[in-house]
């Protein structure tokens, strides 16, 4: 195997202090070897520039602008530009440990993937509702397990907040499509189709600080549900019956609420025992009554945001045989 040159790859769309964040934490990486970051500001009103300007002496940075057309399009932009033979894809939103490119560099030289994907954890400054998101979308008590917890998997599919794909397979596969979100599963799957390896790798983990919100949450969480009936049309081996959990949930819990009021009150108790482990268990692991209470709601915001734009989709897509792009035009960017 020739040696790995990296290029480090992040779009940015009105986040300086994002990037502030992430550059920061960079100039702190024990890996020795040289490598680049290409920081591409995706049409943003809020600059990026004076903020990369200020690592130019500490990091071979690079600035480039361009308009609009979305993170996917942005990142096959940097992945034209870069020089390096691996790309290492972040989003703006994550802060990196100390050990994180040493981590990657020392897995792919014994284990090699042509893509890798890493988890993702919070900081301890994060805020409490970061905190509770957080969990919401890791535990494995909820729907994002197999990030949080599994050391290896095989044909994982890496997420674009913490991902490497390699040149070739980027030049096979021509990188990110349009769809937003969910353009990273798609990627992970043409890369699997055309032959090359995938996997997690374990160890890899980043600070993802996600929404700040419980508005831009569900906006989140509710497009994620959108998307994935897209994704099966297109990949129809990745259907899985685990993607209606979200939607099941939804209907237990309507139907425990309506059985406790009509039938008997000890019916919603298999409901409030689910919710009782939620929180004990975040409160064990991040040391907080009050990230345990936000923890339930931001499971209730995560599973009732994903479950009912999943029913919906899966209704026009699956059932009626609508065209993706058609009836969510705005789930798509512009060529």
């Amino acid at each position: 195997m020739k040696k790995l040159s990296y290029s480090i790859i992040v779009p940015v769309f009105n986040r300086p202090n994002e990037i502030d964040e992430l550059l920061e934490s960079l100039t702190h990486q024990d890996f020795q070897e040289k490598y680049e970051i290409l920081i591409v500001e995706d049409g943003s009103q809020e600059s990026s520039e004076e903020v990369v300007k200020k690592y130019k002496k500490q990091l071979n940075i690079s600035y480039f602008y361009k308009s609009n057309s979305g993170p996917g399009d942005s990142r096959n932009f940097g992945m034209r530009k870069a020089k390096g033979n691996y790309f290492i894809i972040l989003d703006s939103d994550v802060i990196l440990p100390s050990k994180y490119l040493s981590t990657i560099n020392t897995y792919l030289e014994k284990h090699y993937l042509d893509c890798f994907g890493g988890a993702d954890t919070a900081h301890e400054s994060f805020s409490n509702v970061q905190k509770a998101i957080n969990y919401a979308m890791t535990s494995f008590l909820t729907t994002g397990g197999i990030r949080g917890s599994k050391k290896s998997i095989q044909k994982f599919e890496p997420r674009s907040f913490n991902m490497g794909i390699s040149k070739e397979a980027f030049l096979v596969t021509q990188g990110f499509s349009r769809v937003h979100p969910g353009e990273d599963p798609d990627v992970s799957q043409r890369i699997l189709k055309a032959g090359f390896t995938t996997g997690f790798l374990p160890g890899a983990e980043v600070f993802h600080k996600r929404r700040i919100s419980w508005k831009k949450f569900y906006g989140q969480v509710k497009k994620f549900g959108t998307v994935r009936p897209f994704l099966s049309k297109r990949h129809p081996s990745t259907e899985k019956m685990t993607f209606w959990f979200p939607t099941l949930f939804v209907f237990f819990v309507i139907t425990s609420l309506l059985a406790a009021l009509i039938v008997n009150p000890y019916v919603i108790l298999p409901l409030l025992v689910y919710m009782a482990l939620v929180f004990l268990d975040s409160v064990v692991k991040y040391k907080s009554l009050s990230v345990g209470f936000l923890t339930v709601i931001a499971l209730f915001i995560q599973f009732f945001g994903y479950g009912l734009a999943f029913l919906k989709s899966t209704f026009y897509i699956k059932f009626l045989g609508r065209d993706p792009e058609k009836q969510y035009p705005n789930m798509f960017f512009k060529d």
